[in-house]
């Protein structure tokens, strides 16, 4: 039996700004090239969850929601932007859920489309408390609940490939329903422009 409404869409994002921006990239880009590819992936990952056609979407930025491409994007896709809270990713991620249900992505995997999005809208709307679509590197691309679920997020390890079978773990310790409808890739190593290259999404490769 579907459960409740259409879950809101919670970015967390970056600002495009260089030497803060995906810094294990700048030995391949530079800094101004890493800033330039964060800027673009951002901008894909708001234009894929407002296609998603579901509730709310809100970017939750960092270091704050002043950077001129966050507010170009308020205003072209009528999305609203938060400042991220200070804490760990978990503690943040915790804090753009506390409306649920809510699907949490980041900016880093291109191949998420707006039918993963609706699908993981559907799972929850079925009553799964959660749905995860894991990245191959071990952490997940997007995770969503039907309600706050903070022991989900305390002292994790994050940016570990652990992530994932942590918290599968935790999940099954808390007696909780989940599903993982894909698996993805992130873009966070030299290695992975090769992939963005391959698998058609040359678009988002800055100018060399």
């Amino acid at each position: 039996m579907a459960i409740g409404p259409a879950p809101d869409i919670a970015i967390l994002a970056k600002a495009p700004v260089p030497g803060f921006a995906k810094t294990r990239l700048i030995r391949a880009l530079g800094p101004d090239g890493a800033a330039e590819l964060q800027r673009r992936l951002v901008a894909r990952a708001v234009a894929t969850a407002c296609a998603a056609g579901l509730g709310q979407v809100t970017l939750w930025a960092a270091p704050d929601d002043a950077h001129a491409s966050f507010q170009a994007l308020a205003a072209t896709h009528q999305i609203v932007l938060k400042r991220q809270p200070d804490g760990d990713l978990g503690a943040r991620m915790l804090a753009a859920m506390q409306d649920g249900p809510v699907l949490v992505i980041g900016t880093d995997c291109p191949a998420l489309t707006p039918l993963h999005l609706q699908a993981c809208a559907e799972t929850l709307h079925d009553g799964i408390d959660a749905v995860i679509i894991p990245a191959e590197d071990g952490g997940y691309a997007l995770i969503g609940t039907r309600c706050p679920t903070p022991a989900l997020f305390a002292d994790v390890m994050w940016s570990t490939a652990t992530v994932m079978a942590e918290t599968r773990r935790r999940l099954a310790r808390l007696g909780l329903s989940w599903r993982e409808p894909a698996r993805l890739w992130d873009v966070d190593v030299p290695e992975d422009l090769a992939r963005l290259h391959a698998d058609g999404f040359d678009d988002l490769l800055p100018p060399s």
